[in-house]
């Protein structure tokens, strides 16, 4: 299977607001970036924001990898 690159995205944030992000990740056992990809996927899925997929990012059993 092809490596799909991911893009890098820098942005600054309130320290408070980076602390109940750490939080919130560390209670799903996730990384600070995967917790931010779950909540912009869940935002745009609760707003009908289509997500452009790449079919490389996908494993056969449709899921993620």
């Amino acid at each position: 299977m092809a490596t799909v690159k991911t893009a890098t995205l820098t942005f600054r944030i309130d320290p408070g607001l980076k602390e109940a992000l750490r939080i919130a990740a560390d209670q799903e056992h996730r990384s600070i970036a995967n917790m931010v990809e779950v909540l912009i996927r869940g935002h745009c899925e609760r707003h009908g924001i289509a997500i452009p997929h790449s079919e490389q990012t996908k494993n056969n059993n449709g899921a993620r990898s």
